[in-house]
């Protein structure tokens, strides 16, 4: 079944001509009056890791305002706007939204009497060292909606036939033994925004960047937010590949022994909290010997990372299939949730994202109403392989809550309002071709165009 993709060119931040390209694509058509819609940017941090840097780190305010007002007139009186987001732990959600015109979006939204909301998913923030060990703990109200527990059973999981070998899966906290009493074998439980899944209508607006761990980072991946609890969220395995593990790329004495030494010492801190600042010099010394993240492939951040891609599927199929309750919907194509994506290429990040990447001015928006076809151009837009992205290439195979209907073959994109072309025929050497995280370089690249 043929899926369209239409990409707009030569945009800057400018949100009258976003908003302009937005509505020409026809995706809106699926918005009705009564609707509340769920507006999921990409507010991963505040700014970039080494400096303040920001408008190419998270989606750029103009894209948001062009949508609301795109979306306001359409559900005058009736319907809601909902943003929301769960950014990283160790984020500010206030210094996230400094940068945003929250007035001009109250403003708008008033002007056609829509019911405006901004929500951060988050039950807890952390206050962390320069050097990301996480120092303190704050409570957060989380959803005013509530969350939802999904459990993936079985074969309706990603999960379903990766061992976990000895509980060695790792989420985002030091608390291990909660990532893999929720990931076991045969249950899958992840916690997600009930706001998110009441929502009719569900607009993705990722910004698009190169991911250590992922590849990239666009609407697939843009789903991570969408969990109230990150530690539910298995990022990578413990180990090498060579006992089973992602967490390193090859097995060496030196990688063993830091991984051994550093999940017991992160182990002791969540139990004993008072000792966390004792990491601080013991990982500082642990980067002397084993080098900085910058240069050194850990933590799963590399192309044979096995567990994310999972993660990130199982967190779309609770999103398209998923119900007010923690159940799932029929497992027809039909049933799914009401989808728009918007992404943000007019600046993107490449190299070492998402959180400390550098700047690609591209001047790209990429819309769609499919998560997968929408990635899959936008892996062509970079020059990146979509059969060496597990979360992409894996997308395509999914027999149980499948996300796409279709193959590669089937998408079609439309330039700047022109005829649907297959992928093979547009001239992607006119855009520039972006740089991969350090542990994908060299793997992830188009050699040649590729299909299956």
């Amino acid at each position: 079944m043929e899926q369209r993709v239409y990409l707009y060119n030569g945009l800057e931040y400018d949100a009258d001509k976003i908003k302009a390209s937005v509505m020409a694509s026809g995706v809106l058509d699926v918005v009705r009056a009564d609707d509340t819609v769920a507006i999921k940017p990409n507010f991963v941090q505040e700014h970039r890791e080494r400096d303040e840097e920001w408008d190419f780190v998270i989606t750029h305010p103009a894209c948001i305002t062009a949508v609301i007002a795109a979306l306001a007139p359409i559900l005058a009186g009736k319907g809601k706007i909902i943003l929301i987001d769960g950014p990283m732990t160790a984020s500010s959600f206030d210094a996230i939204l400094a940068h945003m015109p929250v007035s001009e979006w109250e403003r708008i939204c008033a002007a056609h009497e829509v019911r405006f909301e901004i929500v951060d998913l988050r039950d807890e923030e952390w206050l962390q060292s320069k050097n990301h060990v996480t120092l303190k703990r704050r409570e957060l109200p989380g959803d005013p909606a509530g969350k939802e527990m999904f459990d993936l059973r079985d074969d309706a999981s990603e999960f379903y036939g990766k061992d976990n070998h000895g509980n060695a899966l790792y989420g985002a906290d030091y608390d291990i033994e909660r990532t893999n009493a929720a990931h076991n074998g045969s249950n899958n439980r992840y916690s997600v925004s009930a706001s998110i899944i009441a929502a009719d209508v569900f607009i993705n607006m990722p910004k698009l960047k190169s991911h250590k761990k992922a590849g990239i980072t666009c609407c697939l991946k843009n789903l991570v937010g969408i969990n109230t609890d990150k530690n539910l969220l298995p990022h990578h395995t413990l180990g090498t590949p060579l006992n089973g593990g992602d967490e390193f790329a090859a097995e060496t004495k030196k990688a063993s022994t830091e991984s051994v030494l550093a999940n017991r010492a992160k182990k002791l801190a969540y139990r004993f909290g008072f000792l966390a600042p004792l990491l601080v010099p013991l990982k500082k010394a642990a980067v002397l010997v084993c080098g900085d993240n910058q240069k050194t492939i850990r933590n799963g951040a590399w192309y044979g990372n096995d567990t994310l891609w999972r993660t990130i599927l199982d967190l779309n199929k609770i999103l398209l299939y998923g119900k007010p309750g923690g159940t799932l919907k029929d497992d027809r194509l039909s049933s799914r949730k009401k989808y728009i994506a918007i992404v943000d290429a007019i600046y993107g990040g490449e190299g070492n994202g998402p959180l400390d990447p550098e700047k690609v001015d591209c001047g790209c928006l990429i819309v769609g109403e499919n998560p997968v076809a929408v990635d899959a151009v936008c892996a062509r837009l970079m020059r990146f392989d979509y059969q060496k992205l597990p979360h992409l290439k894996n997308a395509f195979g999914i027999k149980k809550y499948p996300l796409f209907d279709g193959t590669y073959e089937d998408i079609r994109c439309s330039v700047d309002g022109g005829a649907p072309e297959k992928l093979a025929e547009i001239a992607w050497q006119k855009y520039p071709v972006w740089r991969a995280a350090p542990g994908w370089a060299g793997h992830v690249e188009e050699q040649t165009v590729t299909t299956p």
